[in-house]
């Protein structure tokens, strides 16, 4: 039995309780964190700073007479879906510049920012659009986005942890289809897909934690901690409601589970190999995670004792089948 897992993805649509699980695991001791979950002292990566920030370069395009490029409009889905890779190719590149301490100061924040945007948008199959726009424009967004860029920068390599060994890299993303979707959810959507863009290094070390809510649940939660003044933060960020019901209206986690070879995994074929991830589902439909927005002082202990043990009852396998 490995003690402890490499990387632990950190799945479940919208608002199920996926940061919370992170607040909750970060405050843990160390020591029964590993006993318990298998997990070592954890270091993060999230996918849903970028969506920020993608919406971001709309408002500053539409603020400048100029179209969004990367959404339909405000509040609203993403123009091209493939950028759903587009998100994964950022977590990817990410992972790599944490696992070999990548000193990273450009000149510009805003301007690399922009950059990076374009080459993951290429990888995924989209199309590279911030090098499309007219110079001045393009320097405008890039010098308006500086400072957000920046501190995102400098809190990434912050992040960077001395060594990996011993660690856990938890990897959060929500993944969906549309509202009444059937199964197997078409390209580039749902999980299938974006578990096949994560590059071979991330996968042959992972398994997965889904934290379980129905999909009428996850918007139910989505409207209760958005706070339309912090659309930034983590835990208190809210998702437009056409999104929720097109892209996350359903997710194919359960059919994955179905059609994997390998029973408790999620098989997955990508770059010529064949990888099954382990998969431990915690059961959040009856609420045990949104007390953790709240300060760890008002924790109730029988909360953290309830959300203690579904986690230790989901994760308990993982070990053996990685």
């Amino acid at each position: 039995m490995a003690e402890t897992i490499d990387i632990l993805l950190l799945l479940a649509l919208p608002a199920s309780g996926k940061s919370e699980v992170r607040r909750y695991l970060d405050s843990m001791e160390p020591a029964r964190c590993r006993a318990d979950f298998h997990i070592g002292p954890t270091v993060q990566l999230d996918d849903f700073p970028y969506v920020h920030l993608m919406r971001r370069v709309d408002q500053e395009l539409i603020a400048r007479g100029s179209a969004g490029v990367f959404f339909k409009g405000p509040d609203r889905s993403f123009a091209d879906p493939w950028d759903w890779g587009t998100l994964i190719h950022l977590l990817n590149e990410d992972y790599d510049d944490m696992r070999s301490r990548r000193p990273i100061n450009p000149d510009s924040a805003g301007r690399q920012l922009m950059q990076r945007l374009d080459a993951a948008s290429l990888k995924a199959g989209a199309k590279a659009r911030m090098e499309r726009l007219p110079g001045d424009l393009f320097s405008a967004v890039a010098d308006a986005l500086e400072g957000e860029a920046r501190e995102m920068l400098a809190e990434k390599q912050a992040g960077y942890p001395d060594s990996l060994d011993g660690r856990t890299v938890v990897m959060e993303f929500a993944r969906g289809g549309a509202d009444g979707s059937t199964m197997p959810l078409e390209p580039p959507f749902g999980y299938a897909h974006s578990l096949k863009m994560l590059s071979p290094e991330i996968l042959e070390r992972s398994a997965i934690l889904y934290i379980w809510v129905t999909p009428e649940e996850s918007r139910r939660k989505n409207d209760d901690r958005a706070d339309p003044d912090d659309p930034g933060s983590i835990l208190h960020h809210g998702v437009p409601m056409e999104v929720m019901l097109g892209d996350y209206g359903c997710d194919d986690i359960e059919w994955l589970l179905d059609q994997s070879d390998v029973p408790g995994t999620v098989r997955i074929e990508a770059h010529g190999r064949v990888y099954h991830l382990p998969l431990g589902r915690f059961d959040n439909r009856v609420d045990k995670t949104s007390f953790i927005r709240g300060d760890v002082s008002d924790w109730d202990p029988s909360a953290v004792a309830a959300l203690h043990e579904g986690l230790k009852s989901a994760m308990g396998r993982l070990p053996d089948l990685t």
